[in-house]
């Protein structure tokens, strides 16, 4: 077995400091989901979190990393669909650093109007997450601020934090599923579980319309699709990045791929059950364990509803029992 990314000492430090600026999330059993799923179902609501997403987390361990290193350093570039966007424009300003975000064209409105009221510089560039995150890079050299990557053991030390909870909190789950967009949220589950020397299986969820991670997988190569059109934006990502892939590639069970459709129904099924908002990645993980219930029946499964920050409009038409395009 390898090494654990992070000791359990390290996990629990970050958890301290995370905890400082924000309380743990909760998880919870519902009996609606069991139902529906036939397994009993565990929900971590990272929805419940001050930006409505885990990314927070670790933004939070980041910025205090990039302070204690840089005292010097006047602030932050990035790129995002939203999520990691919201999570580092608060944690930025809260630290006295500027926070400039770069989002590609066609960004979620309301994400957008969020990133901006926690502080953010926003500046809408290219037409896909990676374009966007080339153009940050470049801005960040030149103007002399972090750029803040989409992967970074900081980053991940932070969003661990969330697994140690759920973790702890049910130490006997078979199984968690976890959304993957850039891999910090299931490298973080991997090294949480690892740290707590647990045998817990993690199986990894993409949109089969951004499937680079899938596709990685079975090339043994790094593989970069096309496009990422899926209304789960938080997902849509088209190149692997590196480090997170070879991280889960080892402690991954496997990885399994969901419909936009699926994921849709999965909203429709949380609002159902929990009276919960899930955005799409927020459901990934639900859609995967309803595809795989035959599978998963009459066990104890986690599932992580990594966030809730959907559009108006796009709820609206998931509610009506459509599927948003994009």
């Amino acid at each position: 077995m390898a090494e654990p990314m992070f000791t359990l000492d390290e996990l629990q430090a970050a958890a301290a400091f995370v905890h400082s600026r924000m309380p743990p999330t909760p998880q919870y059993a519902w009996p609606l989901l069991a139902e529906a799923t036939g397994a009993e179902t565990w929900v971590k609501h990272e929805n419940h979190t001050p930006t409505g997403a885990f990314k927070i987390r670790g933004a939070h361990s980041f910025i205090d990393w990039l302070k204690r290193t840089q005292p010097d350093c006047p602030g932050i570039v990035t790129a995002t669909r939203g999520n990691h966007g919201q999570g580092q424009a608060l944690a930025a300003r809260a630290a006295g650093m500027v926070a400039k975000i770069y989002v590609p064209e066609g960004n979620s409105v309301e994400k957008n109007a969020a990133m901006r009221a926690f502080g953010a510089d926003l500046i809408v560039h290219g037409a896909d997450f990676d374009a966007a995150r080339q153009e940050a890079q470049r801005v960040a050299e030149a103007e002399g601020l972090a750029f803040v990557p989409p992967f970074h053991r900081e980053l991940v030390r932070g969003v661990a934090t969330y697994g140690l909870e759920l973790f702890t909190a049910v130490p006997d789950l078979h199984t968690v599923y976890v959304p993957i967009g850039c891999g910090s949220g299931i490298c973080g589950t991997i090294a949480a579980r690892d740290a707590l020397g647990l045998d817990t299986r993690i199986v990894g969820v993409v949109s089969e319309n951004a499937d680079c991670v899938l596709r990685s997988m079975a090339a043994g190569d790094y593989v970069e699709t096309e496009t990422a059109r899926t209304f789960a934006d938080g997902i849509a990502v088209r190149v692997p990045v590196p480090e997170a892939f070879d991280i889960f590639a080892r402690g991954a069970e496997r990885i399994v791929s969901v419909s936009d459709a699926e994921m849709a129904e999965a909203i429709r099924l949380y609002f159902r059950a929990t009276h919960n908002l899930a955005e799409g990645a927020g459901a990934a993980a639900l859609a995967a364990l309803m595809a795989e219930r035959d599978i998963m029946a009459g066990r104890r499964v986690g599932v992580i509803l990594c966030g809730g920050n959907i559009d108006s409009d796009w709820f609206e038409t998931v509610l009506s029992g459509g599927v948003p395009r994009v």
